[in-house]
């Protein structure tokens, strides 16, 4: 008869393949938003030159030159931060969070925030489901670029960068 311990390593083996699998598959997905992203904008591109000044969706603006982002919106791929871009470009959820994180660490606050105290400062109730929500946004920015990730799940402003000092 196989240990209780035995047991649960066992499924927590099988549960943690099953969040490797998860987010691959994520990772993928994003892989083709961002593909599709970009086909939008080239597709702006090529109609600048005979729609100059025209609005192609909202918060786009089709100039002579590349599409312009004049403000995100929700759903939107988080693009990698880069010297002139502001968290307009971000969608809602994502400038609130930077806000929240730069409120938590401002002067006399802490270093660095956690994905609970995030979702608090969200309005969101502290329950595992709610936090996993923000800790996976929290992380995106991070990857982006737009937040330090000073320990893993404890995040801070990057200075000069969405809402940091």
């Amino acid at each position: 008869m196989p240990s209780v311990m035995g047991l649960l390593e066992e499924r927590e083996r099988v549960a943690r393949q099953r969040v490797e699998s998860l987010q691959a598959e994520l990772l993928e997905a994003e892989a083709v938003c961002e593909r599709l992203r970009i086909a939008r904008e080239t597709v702006g591109e090529v109609l600048a030159g005979d729609c100059a000044g025209v609005t192609v969706e909202p918060g786009v603006v089709v100039g002579a030159g590349p599409v312009t982002v004049v403000a995100a919106m929700p759903g939107s791929v988080v693009p990698p931060w880069r010297e002139g871009l502001t968290e307009v470009v971000l969608a809602p959820d994502y400038q609130r969070l930077l806000e929240v994180v730069a409120e938590r660490c401002g002067p006399g606050g802490v270093q660095a925030v956690d994905c609970r105290e995030l979702a608090a400062g969200l309005g969101l109730k502290p329950v595992p489901a709610k936090v996993e929500g923000v800790r996976a946004k929290a992380k995106r920015l991070a990857a982006r670029g737009w937040l330090a990730e000073d320990r893993p799940g404890m995040f801070s402003p990057m200075a000069g960068r969405g809402g940091g000092t």
